[in-house]
């Protein structure tokens, strides 16, 4: 009688595998008629392959697979996860999504090109894989804003993830995007590991990750340098939490720009840590236009490199990009900032900058731990502070260079 038991459980254990390996359908872009030559356009074989795996039975974990060794030349495209039946949707990505090569090769529906890829209404879905998403930006960036608008209305951004919850990205790299590399907009639960972001410095709004309208994203381990902001977090946005980031080169970690033509704009509950900024124009950066309204709060940057930042530590209420700016009273409250354990290098002698508003002055800006020196000391130089108009603010520990306008205590 044991020894059938034993037999009849042995024959249950092999069925169920087999059972897991059947259920877990594969939907490879190949056999949907995709080339990956690099020459062919193969957008209507990933679509193809996107709706069977998205039709497949709710029992099931399918996995849509793009394989290496190849290049597939992709048009504009969507994929829409409101009617797939399985909530563990996988894609696998070995191989390298390459956009059309400049303006005139793209092919999209209305005046604007927003995006090139977008995913939306996603839940639960899993994007992974060794494999390369190149933009071949290079075209869009030598045109002139008037030469855009004639062409586009707008340059598009690489990947935009909106209206999901629940979707994790990791192992990609992603480079050379028109504009934007990635974009999460009115998404939560979001969990991004192991990235690569790259572009070349002077390649001009090209953000690494943006983030609008989202709440609990997490940004993990990842290699940002761009042309811009290695993360820029903007309006809406709650429980962002960054660590393990290389960022440089590029603009920094941006909150902002907040504000903008009197809008009322929020942020709060921003963790960024163990970041290290290569020659970076900034590194830890709140920015916010005049004339706006909302508030920008509870934000901490603790355990960060500057390697040559330019500026390393910035809040500034005064930001005004390629505009005409006046003078206003109103302004985007900015409160409840935290600096900790921040060391390195500064490329400039102003290492620390809080320029706050005349009418609404920052509040509760703590800074403890902080050592910042020049590059290239050779004992006569030293960094400095800018410190204006901040309300409650306290240094506590070593704090190098000095901010008078923060309280010391002990």
């Amino acid at each position: 009688m044991a020894n059938f038991l034993a037999s009849f459980v042995l024959v249950l254990a092999i069925f169920a595998q087999f059972h897991q390996i059947i259920s877990a359908q594969t939907f490879n872009v190949i056999n949907y008629g995709a080339v990956g030559n690099g020459a062919t356009e193969d957008t209507q074989a990933f679509l193809n392959a996107w709706k069977a795996t998205c039709k497949s039975n709710s029992s099931s974990s399918p996995t849509m697979v793009v394989p290496g060794g190849k290049s597939f030349l992709l048009q504009p495209f969507t994929f829409n996860g409101r009617r797939c039946k399985s909530p563990n949707i996988r894609i696998v990505i070995d191989g390298e999504l390459i956009a059309p090569k400049g303006p005139s090769g793209w092919k999209y529906k209305g005046k604007k090109c927003r995006q090139w890829i977008l995913f939306e209404h996603m839940k639960g879905l899993k994007i992974q894989g060794s494999g390369t998403i190149n933009g071949r930006g290079s075209t869009w960036w030598r045109l002139s804003c008037t030469q855009n608008k004639r062409v586009c209305g707008k340059k598009p951004t690489g990947f935009i993830l909106e209206h999901s919850e629940k979707v994790q990205i990791k192992g990609l790299t992603f480079k050379d995007s028109p504009q934007m590399h990635m974009a999460f907009g009115r998404s939560r639960n979001v969990y991004a590991n192991n990235l690569h972001i790259q572009a070349p410095a002077n390649s001009p709004n090209t953000d690494g990750i943006h983030i609008q309208n989202s709440q609990r994203i997490l940004i993990r381990s990842s290699y940002i340098g761009t042309g811009d902001d290695c993360i820029s977090i903007g309006d809406g946005s709650s429980r962002i939490s960054i660590s393990n980031i290389s960022c440089g080169p590029g603009h920094g970690i941006s909150i902002g720009s907040l504000g903008k033509h009197g809008q009322r704009e929020t942020v709060e509950h921003i963790h960024v840590r163990d970041v290290t900024f290569t020659g970076t124009t900034n590194g830890a950066r709140i920015k916010t236009w005049q004339g706006g309204r909302g508030y920008a709060r509870h934000i901490s940057f603790e355990g960060i490199t500057s390697r040559g930042s330019s500026n390393p530590i910035v809040i500034d209420q005064f930001y005004c990009d390629h505009e005409q700016c006046k003078n206003q009273t109103s302004a985007v409250k900015i409160s409840n900032v935290l600096y900790r354990k921040i060391s390195g290098t500064s490329g400039s002698e102003i290492a620390v900058k809080l320029a706050c508003s005349d009418s609404i002055p920052c509040r509760n800006i703590m800074m403890k731990d902080i050592e910042l020196i020049p590059t290239g000391l050779d004992g006569t130089q030293s960094t400095s502070s800018f410190c204006g108009n901040v309300v409650n603010g306290l240094q506590n520990g070593t704090v190098i260079p000095s901010v008078p306008c923060l309280n010391q205590t002990r």
